[in-house]
């Protein structure tokens, strides 16, 4: 199961494991199940103080396997084999469950430990998703720390029968306690937001209580990260503010055109670009979401959602963008019921059925032909009259003998009862409204800036995007935007940084011409 290389990584891993772990295997006589005891065998053969029992007379799923302390009670299970993404989450499972201290703050650890209620969740993944495994990994780690906590990672693909009873059509979807508690990518913060009431007050209050700021990021992507770096560097106060430190970079799989870095993916350069900005002194304010910026003469204000606010001398808007919605009839109805964004994270879900993907630009495309290597039948629908895609793209898809494509086609609807079942669109050439059977529908238009909260703040263009000069410069002195939320052409993660960089250096220009006072 797991090659040499792989064995002598995890055998160094497992020598910080300092208390003796029992993994109890549930089997029965499936080939998912001898795929499942021969990679726990390369995993105990590894550890000493790892053992291996075996059930076959039980009722949990098969296969499936816990992990807990030798002689104690096991509250963390993988109802699947973890490998692809969750391959680290079964890693750090054995060590948090081998006495391994997890890298978290001390008073997130007390918050886990102090939650005084039974909590049972079940996580519903694919091993090609590059969201879940934060997902898996948070529960996991609140299951170690908390007696009262369970959790189940559940592969989708290998139980369909319960993916189908549930009619999960999206992943991660956590259950909790048997009732849906969340879908979507989700950080330790905000789980732990959900389940205690009285963490949004207490963030609230310890924001409130922050000193001004010289520079205040708004947003944490690439721009961003880029922004706080160049101005830490300059010795001034600098904060971050994020509703989701990476941004949209967590939701890219394959980076190919990044300069010197042959190939990357989204989570990978996300983590490298925390890494980084970590190394300065920044106060860096994940999982909260800005409502509003009040431009002052001498200090802006930050207003946030849970009602606290920041203030800063400048400020810089780094928000980023989001996946752009069709805005037809069904899709806000049946999304996470049929209707996705992610085909790497959700495609796995829809093995063997019909979807479509809206959209023929290159990402669209690349959806396209990714789902046609897992679903029945890929219908692509471009609006215009030619796909935007390009060519050797073009090439590929017209090469593969489950997909067809349609373009003048302008989608009307989503259909459903509890879950997609069709499209309508209309040929725009013709006028003729047709239908389309399917299960799945991957939408793929593009983005919109996540500017919302700018509205009478700061000039925005008529598609939403901050108006920005040469230097960064908004509308308001002192306020400052780069990044995919503003009018610099071509969206790209590179120019984004640079941008990101660059509105730094005209915010400190700003600080030492300004004789504003510190407060």
């Amino acid at each position: 199961m797991l090659d040499a290389n792989i064995k002598t990584q995890l055998k160094a891993y497992l020598e910080r494991v300092t208390q003796p772990i029992e993994i109890v295997a549930s089997l029965d006589d499936g080939p998912k199940s001898k795929e499942m005891l021969e990679l726990l065998h390369d995993v105990v053969e590894q550890s000493k103080l790892i053992t291996l029992v075996e059930r076959r007379d039980d009722d949990e799923r098969k296969p499936s396997f816990s992990v807990g302390p030798r002689g104690g009670e096991a509250r963390v299970r993988f109802a699947g084999l973890p490998m692809g993404h969750e391959f680290t989450s079964l890693i750090l499972a054995l060590l948090q469950a081998g006495g391994y201290p997890p890298k978290v703050e001390a008073e997130v650890i007390e918050q886990i430990r102090n939650l005084d209620v039974e909590l049972n969740f079940e996580t519903y993944i694919s091993l090609s998703c590059h969201n879940c495994p934060d997902v898996v990994q948070a529960l996991n780690l609140m299951a170690v720390l908390n007696p009262k906590i369970r959790h189940t990672m559940i592969d989708g693909a290998l139980f369909q029968k319960e993916v189908e009873e549930r009619q999960i059509m999206a992943v991660p979807t956590v259950y909790l306690n048997g009732e849906e508690f969340d879908q979507g990518r989700l950080e330790l913060g905000q789980i732990l937001a959900k389940v205690n009431t009285g963490a949004a007050a207490r963030d609230a209050r310890k924001l409130a209580e922050k000193a001004a700021f010289d520079v205040l990021v708004v947003g944490g992507g690439p721009a961003g990260a880029a922004a706080a770096i160049y101005a830490a560097r300059k010795g001034i106060r600098t904060g971050v503010v994020a509703e989701r430190f990476g941004g949209q970079v967590m939701d890219t799989m394959a980076i190919e055109n990044f300069i010197s870095v042959k190939y990357t993916e989204g989570p990978k350069l996300v983590a490298a670009l925390e890494e980084h900005v970590k190394e300065y002194e920044v106060d860096v304010m994940n999982l909260q979401r800005v409502a509003a910026v009040v431009p002052g003469e001498n200090l802006h204000e930050v207003k946030m959602e849970n009602g606290a606010s920041l203030r800063a001398k400048t400020v810089i808007v780094a928000t980023g963008a989001r996946w752009r919605e069709m805005n037809v009839p069904g899709e806000k109805a049946f999304r996470g019921k049929g209707v996705a964004y992610c085909p790497h994270c959700d495609g796995p879900l829809f093995k063997g059925k019909r979807v479509a993907v809206i959209g023929g630009g290159n990402s669209g495309v690349e959806a396209a032909i990714d789902l046609a290597g897992v679903v029945a039948h890929v219908t692509l629908l471009e609006f215009a009259d030619d796909l935007r895609a390009d060519a050797v793209l073009q090439k590929k898809l017209y090469s593969l003998p489950n997909v067809s494509v349609i373009k003048s086609a302008q989608t009307t609807e989503v259909t459903g009862t509890d879950k997609v079942n069709g499209l309508v669109y209309k040929d725009r050439n013709t006028e003729q409204v047709h239908r389309v059977e399917l299960e799945g529908i991957f939408v793929q238009i593009g983005l919109l800036p996540n500017t919302d909260f700018l509205k009478g703040t700061v000039e925005l263009s008529r598609f939403g995007e901050v108006i920005v000069d040469a230097k960064g410069q908004t509308s308001v002195p002192g306020i400052f935007a780069a990044g995919d939320c503003t009018t610099v052409p071509y969206k790209q993660i590179i120019i984004a940084m640079g941008e990101g960089s660059k509105a730094s250096l005209s915010a400190f220009d700003h600080l030492i011409r300004s004789s504003a006072p510190a407060m």
